[in-house]
């Protein structure tokens, strides 16, 4: 019985050893992560700061600052 209970407890302290080596990211998927990151901000920037959605979003900001309370 002690047997089977340490061959037991050695295979899950193995799975867990083994599952804690593969838990972060290397540096090259931190930088391409930072680069998507980066090219999303851009493109909301650009998309935000365009005429005809900053025009929409500061009506909107217009019309609930004019709300009756």
């Amino acid at each position: 019985m002690c047997k089977v209970v340490r061959a037991r407890l050695r295979v899950l302290v193995c799975r867990a050893r083994a599952a804690r080596s593969d838990a972060g990211m290397v540096t090259s998927e931190y930088a391409m992560g930072i680069v998507a990151a980066v090219a999303f901000a851009v493109v909301l920037y650009k998309v935000l700061s365009s005429g005809e959605v900053s025009a929409e979003l500061q009506g909107i900001v217009k019309r609930a600052l004019d709300a009756r309370m």
